[in-house]
């Protein structure tokens, strides 16, 4: 405080910046104070400032200046950049005052948590944009800009084959963005993973119901939502936290089938699901208990609990796998995932080895290809190059090269391709146009236009295309400008200006998840490949959890109920 009196004292000695002549002249007035102190005032209303006033009431009232609020007329009177004499801000003599004091953190907590919110609006939109560019590229069998494909897999590693685009690019999004939840609920950041899954929500009922029923995805969500909120301890949220678990459990039982069997059955007889099941019968027992549904309570919990049971690795198994070799996380999921049987759970770990080994293989041919895809550059719609029909030309006897370029110019159409290359006035042409892309290349001087026009928001496989197309960077700007105006699957991206807004993470019902809608913005690459590495193809990842912190909360509310039935 000593220290805070010296600092202040000597703020208000410093004199005005006028002449002492005129401070004598100058209008005395009585300035009337009310509130955190309460007194009388003699300043000169052309001399003072509202610094040097609040610096005067805060040194009588034992504060700091930039904890005093000034009140007259019902307006707070704020510090002006030209520091107007008091005059001026319409004070006059016997005016009446009011001062108050606030916290000194408290002002800087508010800003700190609009600073914080801000953030996360910007951290919550970049996460939507990044998931639905990548959606976009991906599903639509676009040659991809990244050296990785994003694809959908089933519970056996097979490719999903669905029947419309949008569904895959509306699947793809909402998986992204849950992935992205999870990640944050294992980090303990509860609040940031609700605004996650609610987005990655809207983009799940964008799909035909049809194909969302045959899936466990949009359950799963449904039960981390309402874990997010058990974690919260949100209880304000507990009647939509009945509907979302009372849906969640419709859902496991049309994709997993009566009592599992079809989940069972997938899983080669493994009970992967049995953590998931533990989850949603608390949180059924949290809500009936809380709803005063006792019964109901005490019989989900008692279910809850006896999984709970079936969960808990014994230490001499764990001790037996670990010392075969494998780490602990892998040996506690082997054995949970297997009841515990060691056997069957070494069985589960080799099966594990070796599937990883076959996706690592699979992850080193897709990359090359489509290293190899993008060497032959993309058709006019953007797709790559079929390897799989360019190598049947190849069989025949036609040059790799060449005959990548006549499925390139004819959308992979192998027939009008082979018409194109036995016709010999065309396969010449071909060939020129060919040797001139090789002279080309995308290095050199080319690689430098190629990168100037991609900053000016061209699609790059457009550019590549249009610089191997064109004798100088004019000439390809040319062909992009051109191909913008004529084909709208050319579109450009928009750089926004510094003026303009950023996007909305809003979902409002006016403003929908349109995934049909261009890509507006940049290319976030840092969030998307942030997004990208979450995806690990890994199909029982959702069902793998430690539940430790269930089995705390069974034992918690179980005793709760010991409790209320003893009362009674």
């Amino acid at each position: 405080m000593e220290k805070e009196e010296k600092a202040t004292t000597t703020s208000t000695s410093a004199s005005p910046s006028v002449g002492s002549g005129d401070l004598k002249s100058a209008a005395e007035a009585k300035v009337r104070i009310a509130g955190a102190w309460s007194g009388v005032i003699e300043v000169e209303l052309e001399a003072w400032t509202l610094p040097m006033l609040r610096q005067e009431v805060a040194r009588r009232a034992g504060a700091a200046p930039d904890c005093v609020n000034l009140i007259c007329g019902g307006k707070v009177l704020r510090d002006d950049s030209r520091a107007k004499p008091l005059g001026q801000l319409g004070l006059k003599n016997n005016a009446k005052v009011l001062a108050t004091v606030v916290r000194g953190d408290r002002g800087k907590a508010i800003n700190d948590q609009a600073a914080s919110e801000a953030e996360h609006a910007k951290k919550l939109a970049r996460i939507r944009d990044a998931a639905k560019a990548l959606s976009e590229r991906h599903a639509d069998g676009s040659l991809p800009l990244e050296d990785y494909n994003i694809e959908l897999e089933d519970q056996n590693g097979q490719k999903l084959m669905l029947g419309s685009e949008s569904d895959k690019k509306a699947l793809m999004m909402g998986l992204m963005l849950h992935t992205n939840a999870r990640s944050l609920v294992r980090k303990q950041k509860f609040k940031e993973a609700l605004d996650v899954l609610y987005m990655g929500e809207e983009a799940f009922s964008l799909c035909d119901p049809k194909l969302t029923e045959m899936i466990d995805n949009v359950p799963i969500l449904q039960l981390d939502i309402v874990w997010c909120y058990f974690m919260l301890q949100d209880i304000s949220c507990l009647a939509v936290a009945g509907i979302r678990l009372e849906n969640a459990r419709k859902g496991f039982e049309r994709s997993h089938g009566k009592d599992s069997t079809r989940l069972r059955l997938l899983q080669a007889g493994y009970r992967a699901e049995l953590a998931t099941y533990l989850r949603l019968e608390l949180l059924e027992g949290v809500v009936a208990y809380h709803s005063d549904k006792y019964e109901e309570a005490r019989k989900a919990l008692s279910s809850a609990q006896a999984k709970y049971m079936q969960l808990q690795v014994p230490d001499e198994a764990l001790s037996l796998l670990m010392g075969m070799g494998y780490k602990e996380n892998a040996a506690k999921r082997a054995l949970r995932m297997t009841g515990q049987d060691v056997q069957s759970a070494v069985h589960f770990l080799v099966e594990e080895q070796a599937r990883k080994i076959l996706r690592k293989q699979e992850n080193i041919q897709r990359q090359a290809e489509i290293l190899e895809q993008k060497s032959y550059g993309a058709t006019p719609n953007h797709k790559p190059i079929n390897l799989q029909e360019l190598n049947e030309l190849v069989s025949i006897g036609f040059e790799r090269d060449l005959a990548a370029e006549a499925l390139r110019v004819n959308e992979n159409d192998v027939q009008k391709a082979l018409d194109l290359l036995t016709n010999p006035e065309r396969n010449c042409a071909l060939q020129s146009r060919l040797e001139k892309r090789r002279k080309l290349g995308v290095s050199g001087s080319s690689g430098a236009d190629i990168e100037e026009l991609v900053s000016l928001g061209y699609n790059r496989s457009s550019v590549v295309d249009a610089v191997q197309r064109s004798h100088t960077k004019e000439d390809a700007l040319k062909l992009l400008v051109g191909a913008n105006s004529e084909d709208s699957q050319h579109a450009t991206i928009n750089q926004p200006k510094d003026d303009q807004e950023p996007p909305s993470t809003a979902l409002t019902n006016d403003d929908k998840m349109d995934l049909g809608e261009e890509h507006k913005y940049p290319r976030d690459e840092v969030m998307e490949d942030e997004l990208a590495k979450e995806l690990t193809g890994d199909p029982l990842a959702d069902y793998d959890m430690e539940v430790m912190k269930e089995g705390e909360a069974i034992a918690e509310y179980l005793a709760l109920l010991d409790s209320k039935a003893s009362a009674t």
